[in-house]
């Protein structure tokens, strides 16, 4: 009886080991996340966009199709929902400090503004851009919120939303391996 109890002491400490060690693996800050985007109702944009953790900050890697030549507004959303067919349903920009919207290289900027991403004369679109605002841990963090590329050009000024029209594309972002 007497080793019974030692052996379920052994498993219980050990079991408790176990959780502990798999608990602070959950807690672990990502370090890469990606977002698959999909097309809105009756449009063409797709493509995949990652997100890195880098010591100057999170480096956003676009790739896109099925755009219009040109300029697109490009921003992370607060909400990860891409249910609505016109995507509404990622709410508006990600503004966890409730500033103005502006250009990704401004000071004062919403944490989700990238700007505008351009296309070729074939729709294809490619982004690199390291953003020392952006965060993929703690309160302000882009992980489960929507990435979305707009119809039209980023004006950078224009309140709340630079003026960038309808909403083509939406990915959600998610942790990567």
């Amino acid at each position: 009886m007497k080793s019974i109890n030692v052996l379920l002491m052994i498993c219980v400490i050990a079991g408790s080991a176990i959780a502990q060690h798999d608990t602070q693996k959950m807690e672990k800050e990502p370090m890469k996340a990606v977002a698959v985007v999909f097309p809105a109702k009756d449009k063409t944009v797709k493509g995949m966009i990652t997100f890195t953790q880098t010591e100057k900050g999170v480096k956003v890697v676009a790739h896109l199709e099925g755009l219009t030549p040109g300029k697109h507004g490009f921003h992370v959303h607060e909400f990860g929902d891409c249910s609505a067919p016109d995507l509404t349903s990622a709410g508006g920009h990600f503004n966890p400090t409730q500033v103005a919207h502006g250009a990704p290289t401004d000071h004062t900027r919403h944490s989700g503004d990238l700007g505008n991403i351009v296309a070729d004369e074939k729709g294809m679109a490619m982004l690199e851009w390291v953003d020392p605002m952006m965060q993929l841990s703690g309160p302000n963090s882009i992980i489960g919120r929507a990435v979305i590329v707009h119809a039209k050009e980023d004006d950078l000024k224009t309140q709340p939303t630079g003026n960038a029209g309808p909403r083509e594309a939406c990915g959600v972002i998610g942790i990567a391996k």
